[in-house]
C-alpha cells in the first residue's frame, strides 16, 4: 500500500449501510410500471443494469419503503442468492428503490469518490472473501455487518477520481463493444428473417417490384417468381426445405468429470451452460487436457445448450472444454451464422417442448433436431447473403474478443490500482 494512503472500511466511509425491503412485507404491491424496483437479477455481472429485469412500484409502496428509496451515488451490492454484484446508481435510473437481497451503500462523498467505492467493491478479491464469509443455508446470505468491514484504501480525492477514470474508460469501452455487437446481429437477424424466413424479397419480385433493400440487384433479378408446395408450405420455387439436422453436426459434450484437472498448463477451464449463458469461464471447473481435440472449444464456436436454459451462442470466452449438455454445432456445408439463425429461429418451439419434460431439468432429444425444418435457398443466394451477413459477423467476434482482452486488462488492473501497487499520475492544478 502506498504510504499515503489511510486504511480504511466500507462502514466508514459511508453514510449508511442498509438495504431494501420486499413491497408485501410493508403493505405495498408490485406495480406494471412506475418506479423502478431493483432486484439481484436486474444487476449485470458486468455492473450495469439489466433495465428488461426491473420491476416497478407505485408511488404509494415506495412511500412505504422510504428507508430504501435509492439516491444518485448509491452503490448496490447484492447479499444473498447470487453475491457479490455491483451497481453504481445514476440519475437516468431514479427514482428506485430495491429489495431486501441488495444492500445499499451511501458513500460519504467528502471521503470518497462513488466509483472509487464501486471499484473498490468490485475486486474479485473482496468478494471472494465476501465467499468465504457467507453462511451456507437454503438461501447463501451476506450481512451489512460483514460488508461494512470490508476493507477500503483511500489515496487523495484527485487520486480515487483518476483511478476510478482508467477504470472506468475501460469499462466503457466494452459496454460499447457490447451495443455495438448487439446492434450487428440485430442488423444480421432482419435480413436473414427477411430472406429466409419471410421471403419478403420473393414475394416483392411477385408483386411486381423490381428491386430490394439490402439484397443486390443480380441476386434479386434472379429470384423466382412463384412459390411451390413443401412439407413446411409454400416455399420460393427452386429452394427446398430441410431438418435441422440436415445442415450441421451436432456434437454432444463429455461428463467430463471423468477428465479431473492435473494442476498443469494442459488443464481445460469447462464449459456448461452457466459458462455460455455468461461468456466467460470465470469460476469454471477444470478437466485435464486429455480431452479429444474435437471437445475443445476456440472463439467463434457456435454452441447450443440442449438442455435446462436452451440457448445458441457463438463463444468467445477463449479455448475450453465441450461438457455434457452442450452441443457443438459445425457445417461443411453452411455458414455457421445460417446455423446459428435457424436454431435461434427454433428456440421458442425447443424450449416449449423442454418446459413439457416431467423432469428438473427440460431438454430436448435429437429427433427434434430432425423434426425442425429450414429452407435453403439456392447456392448463389446463400453466397450473396454471407457476403452480406459474414462480415457484420466477423465484425461482432472482433468486439467481443477485445471485450474479452478488456476485461483481462481491467482485473488485472483493478487490485494492483486500489492498492496503490500500480499509481495513476495526477496533474497538479497551477
Amino acid at each position: 500500500m502506498a504510504n499515503s494512503w489511510i486504511r480504511s472500511t466500507v462502514g466508514d466511509v459511508s453514510e449508511r449501510v442498509t438495504k431494501g425491503t420486499t413491497p408485501t412485507t410493508v403493505g405495498g404491491h408490485f406495480a406494471e410500471g412506475g418506479i423502478n424496483f431493483i432486484k439481484v437479477e436486474s444487476i449485470r455481472d458486468d455492473g450495469r443494469f439489466d433495465k428488461s429485469k426491473l420491476a416497478f412500484i407505485d408511488d404509494e409502496t415506495n412511500r412505504l419503503l422510504a428507508r430504501s428509496v435509492l439516491r444518485e451515488h448509491d452503490v448496490l451490492f447484492t447479499i444473498a442468492g447470487t453475491i457479490g454484484r455491483v451497481a453504481r446508481v445514476t440519475n437516468d435510473m431514479l427514482p428506485a428503490n430495491t429489495n431486501q437481497a441488495v444492500a445499499i451503500v451511501r458513500p460519504s462523498l467528502d471521503l470518497v469518490d462513488p466509483r472509487f467505492l464501486y471499484y473498490t467493491l468490485r475486486d474479485e478479491e473482496r468478494v471472494r472473501q465476501a465467499h468465504t464469509r457467507v453462511v451456507q443455508s437454503v438461501q447463501a446470505n451476506f450481512s451489512l455487518t460483514e460488508l461494512s468491514a470490508i476493507e477500503v484504501l483511500l489515496p487523495r480525492m484527485d487520486e480515487q477520481r483518476a483511478v476510478a477514470a482508467v477504470l472506468g474508460d475501460l469499462d466503457d469501452k466494452i459496454e460499447h463493444n457490447r451495443r455495438t455487437a448487439q446492434a450487428l446481429e440485430r442488423l444480421a437477424r432482419a435480413i436473414f428473417r427477411a430472406w429466409f424466413v419471410d421471403f419478403e424479397p420473393v414475394k416483392a419480385k411477385a408483386g411486381g417490384a423490381t428491386s430490394f433493400p439490402s439484397m443486390p440487384q443480380a441476386v434479386f433479378e434472379a429470384l423466382p417468381t412463384r412459390f411451390v408446395d413443401s412439407e413446411i408450405g409454400p416455399v420460393p420455387e427452386g429452394w427446398v426445405a430441410k431438418p435441422l439436422a440436415g445442415i450441421a453436426t451436432f456434437l454432444n459434450g463429455l461428463a467430463l468429470q471423468k477428465y479431473p484437472p492435473r494442476g498443469d498448463d494442459n488443464d481445460l477451464p469447462v464449459i456448461k451452460i452457466a459458462e455460455l449463458r455468461k461468456g466467460s469461464t470465470a469460476g469454471a471447473d477444470w478437466a485435464n487436457g486429455d480431452v479429444t481435440e474435437q471437445y475443445v472449444i476456440q472463439d467463434r464456436d457456435l454452441l447450443f445448450s440442449w438442455s435446462g436454459t436452451l440457448e445458441a451462442e457463438f463463444w468467445f470466452g477463449g479455448k475450453g472444454a465441450l461438457n455434457q449438455h452442450l452441443f457443438k454445432v459445425t457445417s461443411s456445408h453452411f455458414p455457421s451464422w445460417f446455423c446459428l439463425l435457424w436454431i435461434r429461429q427454433h428456440l421458442p418451439t425447443f424450449r416449449q417442448i423442454a418446459s413439457s419434460k416431467a423432469t428438473t431439468m427440460g431438454h430436448i432429444k435429437r429427433e427434434h433436431l430432425h423434426e425442425a425444418k429450414v429452407v435453403v435457398p439456392p447456392a448463389a443466394v446463400l453466397q450473396e447473403a454471407e457476403a452480406i451477413i459474414g462480415p457484420l459477423f466477423d465484425l461482432h467476434a472482433a468486439l467481443q474478443i477485445e471485450s474479452r482482452k478488456l476485461s483481462g486488462m481491467r482485473d488485472y488492473l483493478l487490485p494492483k490500482l486500489l492498492s496503490g501497487e500500480v499509481r495513476v499520475t495526477v496533474q497538479q492544478e497551477g
